[in-house]
């Protein structure tokens, strides 16, 4: 099976072509080249597939084998795999996605190939359904007190066409992240589990995150949990609209726009390419 490595802000995917490839078993695939060190190494496991309502279709699969329904930069990656490697000839393009259609703005560098993409987000979810949290479903979870492990944390949650729940915290780097983002991701007011995102703000317009992803742990970046942060902030009073978001992997620039969507703004970067042989 051929394959391309890639990654958006250092969240990194392997990358499958399903024009030309077949893949029967991708939740077994995912954690097989998803490990470190017996497999290629990645986050999880992308494929860019045919699609009868936009340019081409992704499916994204966390390295636990589970299967997520949006990645906001595994996305910008499949918009410029699709581009580099002739799947569209045109810098802006939809994809098709398992949370709806997204529609993304290419940039090329002096090479001619993409090296940033521009993703419309989409309007984020507010309402306790939307998040698949428990409580009135229409009720939105804004600033509430989450009892986790003898302590009260206060989290602002947000669906970005998968659930996040936001922590702003005083300091993120000293904040035990692995450990309080494991209890939140499988925590009882979540039945079918959470991303959960740590955050310092710097200023009105610039934060730092660290994020605790379902299924994969923590991650060097997340787009969709960097566009629920962007939400959060606007709806408690600590950020304007338009921020820099700094992850461990790299800075994404983002924008709540006032009729709905986010805007999101990052790299995508191609590292290699090669062969894989599923046991």
């Amino acid at each position: 099976m051929k394959f391309t490595k890639m990654h958006g802000a250092g969240n990194d995917y392997v990358y499958v072509n399903g024009f030309e490839e077949q893949v029967e078993d991708p939740e077994t695939l995912a954690r097989q080249v998803s490990h470190r060190q017996f497999g290629i190494g990645a986050d999880g496991l992308i494929l860019i597939l045919p699609s009868e309502v936009a340019d081409v279709r992704m499916r994204m699969f966390n390295l636990d084998g589970s299967e997520g329904e949006m990645c906001g930069n595994g996305i910008r990656c499949v918009a410029k795999y699709a581009y580099d490697h002739g799947l569209v000839e045109k810098l802006e393009i939809c994809v098709e996605t398992a949370s709806g259609l997204r529609s993304l703005i290419m940039s090329t560098g002096p090479s001619g190939l993409v090296d940033r993409v521009q993703v419309n987000m989409g309007a984020p979810g507010l309402r306790r359904g939307d998040i698949s949290m428990v409580g009135p479903a229409s009720e939105q979870a804004v600033s509430i007190s989450l009892p986790v492990d003898k302590h009260q944390y206060e989290v602002t949650c947000v669906s970005m066409g998968n659930p996040h729940a936001v922590i702003f915290v005083d300091d993120v780097e000293q904040f035990p992240v692995a450990e309080i983002g494991r209890l939140i991701e499988k925590h009882s007011w979540f039945p079918e589990r959470i991303n959960v995102e740590f955050v310092q703000v710097l200023s009105a317009t610039e934060v730092i995150q660290r994020t605790w992803e379902r299924g994969s742990g923590e991650t060097l970046a997340c787009g969709t949990g960097a566009s629920a942060v962007t939400v959060a902030g606007v709806l408690t009073g600590r950020t304007e609209r338009k921020i820099l978001n700094h992850l461990r992997g790299g800075d994404l620039e983002l924008e709540w726009l006032e009729d709905g969507p986010v805007m999101m703004t990052g790299p995508a970067v191609e590292v290699f390419s090669g062969k894989y042989d599923p046991k």
